[in-house]
């Protein structure tokens, strides 16, 4: 029996994805969570196979999440399922430790299949994501500034986007002040941006504000 976790801010969200799985032999929902810091703190009394998570999360967003799984629980398989499109953030999401990328609106056979496979441990990845990868292999895409970022640097950027202070930053993250300055600055400069106006427009432009 395969336990899955589902962790979406949206509850109706959650129980549509409950909903399709119901009657799938071999799967079982083992908890849901509003938010990052609920899935952490279920995790750690409910273990599971397969984390479906959502990258738009109040507080510790689905970036902070997969960096914590990926620290504690290394078997953990995470399906991120997103309402952005793959060539957002399928990319980095998979560089920096996600087993699969799906898009919310995805087919129930899709969804269960996209389960089924990074539950055995390999990548899941839709035709698009496939195309991205291809492309990037073959040097041929036309890469966006964000998509290399490391990341930490992915962390920093999206909540100095939502408008959080450098000391905010400091403190959720648990990095010296300096050292965020020293990713603002960093960021600035990869982006090609001079101010945080300026970070916040461009995760606008390339439909990065996730929550």
């Amino acid at each position: 029996m395969l336990r899955l976790a589902i962790v979406d801010d949206h509850r109706i969200v959650r129980a549509g994805f409950r909903e399709m799985l119901a009657d799938e032999l071999g799967l079982h929902v083992e908890f849901e969570a509003a938010s990052g810091e609920e899935a952490l703190q279920k995790l750690r009394e409910q273990p599971c196979d397969v984390l479906l998570l959502d990258l738009s999360l109040p507080g510790a967003s689905g970036v902070d999440v997969l960096r914590a799984v990926r620290q504690r629980y290394a078997a953990l398989k995470v399906l991120v399922l997103s309402g952005f499109p793959e060539e957002r953030y399928a990319l980095p999401m998979i560089r920096n430790g996600a087993n699969g990328y799906l898009c919310k609106d995805c087919e129930r056979d899709e969804l269960i299949r996209a389960i089924r496979t990074v539950a055995q441990g390999r990548r899941y990845v839709s035709p698009r994501t496939a195309e991205l990868l291809a492309d990037e292999l073959a040097g041929v895409s036309a890469a966006l500034p964000h998509e290399s970022l490391s990341e930490r640097e992915l962390q920093v950027f999206l909540r100095l986007a939502k408008g959080e202070s450098v000391s905010g930053i400091a403190d959720t993250l648990k990095l010296s002040v300096k050292t965020v300055s020293t990713y603002r600055s960093r960021l600035l400069e990869k982006l090609e941006v001079a101010s945080n106006a300026e970070l916040a427009a461009y995760a606008l432009r390339h439909g990065l504000m996730v929550g």
